[in-house]
């Protein structure tokens, strides 16, 4: 009934704000959690690329619902697991609260970390360097126009 998640699958997500907010196990779990409609820790431990412990997919599953990246509820004597959050929802989430960490660490942080991204930005596609300087132009209007 379920299949295995490509291996490689999780490791793409490993450049991501996300992958890099997950542990390897944890990311692979998230992978499986995102490709079905309702889980238990027997079908993501069937699911997975590799030979994991019953025990460590439990508490692998019972800390993503800690950290608020599943949710659960007891169907007999099994919790039966679902993803909180879309994927993008989540990856959107993550990436806004390392923003936020690395523009509160120290009041001159924020000047290298915007060089740095208009950088890398400008390094991948120019197309999306002119799509930056939009946004920046669409949120000042906006601010502008809630301040009046």
């Amino acid at each position: 009934m379920f299949g295995r998640v490509p291996t490689g699958a999780w490791l793409r997500s490993s450049r991501s704000a996300l992958g890099r907010a997950l542990g390897h196990l944890e990311q692979e779990v998230m992978e499986i959690v995102w490709s079905a409609e309702a889980l238990t820790v027997r079908n993501v431990q069937a699911r997975l690329g590799r030979p994991t412990a019953y025990t460590t997919v439990m508490t692998t599953m019972d800390r993503l619902f800690r950290k608020g990246f599943v949710e659960r509820r007891l169907d007999g004597r099994a919790y039966v697991y679902r993803a909180a959050h879309a994927r993008a929802e989540l990856e959107a989430r993550v990436t806004s609260g390392l923003l936020a960490d690395v523009l509160d660490a120290s009041p001159g942080a924020a000047r290298p970390f915007l060089s740095n991204l208009v950088d890398v930005v400008a390094e991948r596609d120019d197309r999306l360097l002119d799509a930056l300087e939009q946004l920046v132009r669409e949120k000042r209007a906006r601010m502008k126009r809630e301040r009046t």
